[in-house]
């Protein structure tokens, strides 16, 4: 485990439980409030005024269309600065006589993570359909970046090789995140569109319109950009990266980190153009995604339009279905109804009884016990003996294959029972042993009933759990470690539900 840094700044300060607690005016009782109050502290950043004054609050809030008189300011203030969110501090310059001098002036700015955890929210908020979209305007940017890198790294310019290498990072990482935003679209509206259909036939011209032009220009600028790719590495790969990391002004990062983070970024725009290996590029891979991307809204948009010309949709049908629902006259007909629909009844064979019940022991297991003759229709489907035409078929059973089930049924039983009886006394787990500890585990915790301790056994051992708030257990296991987080773990012999070794 690595040693902690001697000292830390800024965002470094806050731990896991700050940084959460930066979201805790979301789902405060007077939301809206904190949410106008801080797009006021916005605002006025954006206006280059990051320290506002209580009044200054009031008056970005009113400039905003909000009336401060409604809000108890002070108080949303206050359980900003608790949170984390702004910083409070004191401006003495403010007082206009000895006594505010003394009371002091209060005033308030963003934490920095509190202005990211705002931009956060305020993202969500924003997002909508057109920040959905595929830039092929971007490609020609990235060619001609590229060929002002290669020039730049011949002639030494370090500060140059920084920024064209910095802007290609951030452009190459938009145009990744404008793809996920924009096929994840797609499959959302590939869900919707039997409830809201409109919405994709208003939008399906311009879609696939949008779609085949960035296929295009993905097409025309592939080839490029892998050969531009080589002529600036064929420049010199170490000195772009020593000269990027030269210029870096992150004072916190070592010169061999700012070095290592470079390389990894290029390796990164490097697999998206022009890898190294005979598989494809993320481009490459962009450009099939676009075509099946095509093809899946050619297949949505004839299924839209059967649907429309038909009549019949999953939307009418779920109308339909909900005024059955609706009209039912009781409970009983609303579940019959359910049953029908859906076709959960449970399977008709199960329930099928011996002819004499009474030639059977009822405590013979499944495995012992003959089977009951079934018919053929009533496994197949679901009809009981005689509904049909024609002589009764049974249904044929293998003894054999049953025999091979039973087998294998034991075998892996004593398997487990074997991988149990070590997993006392083990100090790292095997598979075995970590997949009989993995099943214990989850007969425990399904068994879970608000008491302190839980246990569960089987295998014959027997596991127990004790709930330590604030302390977790470690298991370690060949294929890594399991963290129980607030429970301690042991395990004891339990002989009881030992298994017995088949006969």
């Amino acid at each position: 485990m690595s040693e902690p840094h001697a000292a830390s700044f800024g965002l470094d300060d806050f731990g896991l439980d700050d940084r959460l607690r930066l979201f805790s005016y979301v789902n405060a009782e007077n939301r809206l409030g904190y949410l106008w109050v801080l797009r006021a502290f916005e605002s006025a950043r954006n206006s280059y005024h990051v320290v506002l004054h209580t009044s200054e609050v009031q008056e970005a809030l009113q400039a905003l269309g909000q009336d401060p008189t409604t809000m108890d300011l002070p108080r949303l203030l206050d359980a900003l600065v608790d949170w984390g969110v702004l910083d409070r501090g004191q401006d003495g310059t403010r007082a206009a006589t000895l006594a505010e001098y003394r009371n002091r002036h209060s005033v308030y700015q963003f934490t920095e993570a509190g202005y990211r955890a705002h931009r956060a929210v305020e993202s969500v908020l924003t997002a909508g359909i057109d920040d959905s979209t595929l830039s092929r305007l971007v490609f020609a940017d990235l060619l001609a970046d590229l060929q002002a890198l290669k020039t730049a790294n011949e002639d030494g310019d370090a500060e140059e090789v920084y920024r064209k290498l910095n802007r290609l990072d951030r452009a190459l990482a938009d145009v990744a995140e404008r793809a996920a935003r924009f096929y994840h679209m797609l499959g959302d509206l590939g869900r919707t569109h039997d409830v809201r259909p409109e919405v994709f036939l208003t939008h399906k011209d311009a879609l696939l319109a949008h779609l085949r032009d960035f296929h295009d220009e993905l097409q025309r600028y592939t080839p490029r950009l892998r050969e531009a790719v080589h002529e600036v590495e064929a420049t010199g790969l170490d000195r772009l990266i020593e000269a990027a990391a030269e210029a870096d002004e992150r004072l916190f990062s070592t010169p061999a980190e700012r070095e290592s983070d470079w390389r990894r970024r290029w390796e990164g725009l490097r697999s998206w153009l022009a890898p190294a290996t005979d598989r494809p590029s993320e481009a490459e891979r962009l450009g099939s995604a676009t075509m099946a991307a095509i093809g899946d809204v050619l297949a949505l948009l004839r299924r839209v339009t059967e649907a429309r010309r038909g009549g019949v949709s999953r939307e009418s049908q779920l109308r339909h279905l909900a005024a059955w629902f609706t009209g039912a006259g009781s409970d009983e007909a609303a579940h019959a109804i359910f049953d029908v629909v859906f076709g959960l009844g449970a399977p008709r064979h199960v329930g099928v009884a011996y002819a004499d019940p009474d030639a059977v022991a009822s405590r013979l297991s499944w495995w012992e016990a003959p089977a009951v003759e079934l018919s053929r229709s009533l496994v197949q489907s679901g009809r009981m003996p005689g509904q049909g035409n024609g002589r009764i078929a049974r249904v044929d059973r293998s003894e054999n294959s049953r025999r091979a089930l039973r087998e294998k049924q034991l075998a892996e039983e004593q398997r487990q029972a074997q991988a149990a009886a070590s997993l006392i006394d083990a100090t790292v787990l095997t598979e075995a042993q970590a997949a009989v500890l993995r099943r214990l585990l989850d007969i425990t915790l399904s068994a879970r009933n608000g008491d302190r301790t839980i246990a569960a056994a089987a295998f014959g051992v027997r596991l127990t759990l004790t709930r330590r708030p604030g302390r977790f257990t470690t298991v370690r296991t060949e294929s890594g470690n399991l963290h129980l987080d607030g429970y301690e773990l042991s395990v004891t012999t339990a002989d009881h539900t030992r298994i017995r070794a088949a006969a």
